[in-house]
């Protein structure tokens, strides 16, 4: 991975690869608490007084995730390209130690899910900022392999979430993960802030510079502190005759509710509305309006379909109120867009391989949630009852997606994004098409092993070019929000994507299961294996499109990554 800049010194050249490190390592952190939860769920349920037959009122502790995660990549892709890049980062670890931090305290379930939307927010903002950070420090010919790294540990995430869970469990109960969350996030910001100092990063582009105020960070730290007094409820305070009024709930077992709480929630948004009101470079740049329509149309769309069970329902109980407000958000958004002097999504960014490669991604998305909701349900059906068992089987797969990622972009460096993703999809799909036809052996022996590494590296190997390509035919100056889009589009797939793929498979279930008698068993489960089917049979023609539509990533020597656009 060699620096852009020619002539540096070797401790310079060493920049960028301390600067990688460490934003992946966020990266990593933030893909890893996507999937924490798994096996803390229970734990978190009993935490905020919820029995384990309330499943579907837990629902949001993961979906709330999700949801920050998704709703506002666009306006952190506007901010990435209006702020340095490391102030992005910095910004969002804050968010995703903040949001670690009220969810380790809370014990009620709005206050555990608003603590889950920040950490979605702050760590769904590090992978476009690390994205055009990479784009930042190297050329294009030399930035496939970072990018592949980058890819890579967003899926290294995915494997070590419920193994960092399960780790920490073994020893201390639930809270003690998100206490963990905030200690590394802590320690990786220390070290983006000190390399910052040290050694400025080279920018591309003149970048807004905030207003410098000790005021408002000052009222946020305190509103902050009161705020984690009022969730900690320290019981000698509590229980104090004097000191104990400000902690007095005006709603039974609240501790947001009381006069503490309200008057920190007061201190923090008029905090953030005067450091608002202090960035006028920055307010300028950022479509505000179109950034709300954006985040409440995503917001939508999460809810609606992330709330569904994959394995029985299509969308979420609250889809026919969801879905309406949606489509109008969505056509408030190209109102706007069409209006604006300054639109959230710049005009005219997306050009030549940039559409290609959203498409690309969004496919990708598709491919990969199938089989990684799919393959442990096909397990439970044909090996095992123990959903840990069916968890280890899934891993199989998800080990080899971070491999497949590095090793498509260390292609990258020799071969075009189009010869690199073009075979990748297509082994996907051919494993995929594998697997749909497997029927009662399910995911039993080597060659379901065999089957599922090759499809992980497929997937894998398919993120870097498809980075590339996006990040290479784009300007400097939008690199943040291209990144954005780009995984904006891979969020979307997998949302969207795996309802498709259920409906289609619920419905074969339902034909199968339509001429069983009552109490047969055995016939349930064949019906729920050819379901797994058809969903695995639907996301091999997804895969396959996905490798058509890498075609147009580029097949010429050089196209790889190609040039950066200069023009804005």
């Amino acid at each position: 991975m060699t620096p852009t800049r020619p002539g540096e010194s070797a401790g310079s050249a060493r920049r960028p690869r301390r600067q990688l490190a460490l934003a992946a390592a966020a990266v990593a952190l933030a893909a890893a608490d996507t999937y924490v939860v798994v096996l803390a769920l229970p734990q978190m349920m009993a935490g905020v007084r919820l029995n384990i037959d309330d499943l579907q009122q837990a629902t949001p502790i993961i979906s709330g995730f999700l949801l920050g995660y998704v709703a506002v990549l666009p306006l952190i892709g506007a901010l990435t390209d209006l702020l340095p890049r490391r102030t992005v980062l910095l910004g969002c670890l804050a968010l995703f130690v903040a949001g670690s931090a009220v969810t380790a305290l809370a014990v009620e379930l709005p206050v555990l899910v608003a603590g889950r939307v920040v950490q979605g927010v702050g760590g769904g903002g590090l992978v476009p900022a690390t994205l055009a950070l990479v784009a930042d420090l190297w050329s294009p010919e030399r930035r496939g392999l970072p990018l592949g790294v980058v890819s890579a540990v967003q899926e290294v995430g995915s494997v070590l979430g419920p193994l960092l869970g399960a780790a920490v469990l073994a020893f201390a109960d639930w809270r003690a993960i998100f206490w963990l969350n905030v200690l590394l996030a802590l320690v990786l910001a220390g070290g983006l802030w000190m390399l910052a100092r040290r050694d400025p990063p080279p920018e591309p582009h003149r970048r807004a510079v905030p207003g410098r105020s000790r005021g408002a960070p000052l009222l946020g730290v305190v509103g902050a502190g009161l705020l984690g007094v009022a969730l900690w409820a320290p019981y000698r305070l509590v229980v104090h005759v004097t000191w104990g009024l400000p902690f007095v709930p005006f709603v039974a077992g609240s501790r947001v509710l009381t006069p503490i709480g309200l008057v920190s929630v007061a201190i923090l948004i008029a905090a953030a509305a005067w450091q608002w009101l202090r960035w006028r470079q920055i307010r300028a740049g950022v479509d505000l309006w179109g950034a709300s329509l954006m985040a409440l149309a995503l917001g939508a769309l999460v809810l609606t379909f992330a709330s569904a069970d994959p394995e029985r329902d299509v969308v979420g109980p609250l889809a026919g109120v969801l879905a309406p407000v949606g489509v109008l958000a969505i056509i408030g958004y190209v109102v706007r867009h069409r209006r604006a002097t300054a639109p959230l999504i710049p005009r005219g960014i997306l050009r030549r391989r940039v559409v290609p490669a959203l498409l690309v991604s969004l496919a990708v998305g598709a491919a990969l949630v199938a089989v990684v909701v799919n393959v442990p349900v096909l397990a439970r059906l044909t090996v095992t009852d123990d959903h840990t068992q069916a968890a280890f089987i899934l891993l199989r797969f998800l080990a080899a997606v971070p491999v497949g990622a590095v090793i498509g972009g260390w292609l990258l460096r020799w071969l075009p994004a189009g010869v690199v993703a073009v075979p990748a999809l297509a082994v996907t799909s051919a494993a995929l098409a594998l697997m749909a036809g497997r029927g009662a052996q399910g995911v039993a022996g080597a060659g379901a092993t065999a089957v599922l590494i090759a499809a992980g590296l497929g997937v894998g190997a398919a993120a870097a070019p498809v980075n590339a390509a996006a990040l290479a035919d784009s300007a400097h100056a939008h690199h943040g929000m291209i990144s954005s889009l780009v995984v904006l589009a891979r969020m979307v797939g997998m949302i969207v994507g795996l309802a498709l793929l259920t409906a289609i498979g619920l419905r074969r279930f339902y034909a199968a299961a339509a001429s069983l008698s009552p109490g047969d068993v055995a016939g349930l489960r064949l019906a729920g294996v050819v379901q797994v089917q058809t969903v695995f049979a639907g996301a091999a023609w997804v895969a396959l499109a996905g490798a058509v539509g890498s075609g147009w990533l580029g097949w010429r020597s050089g196209s790889a990554s190609g040039s950066d656009v200069t023009k804005t």
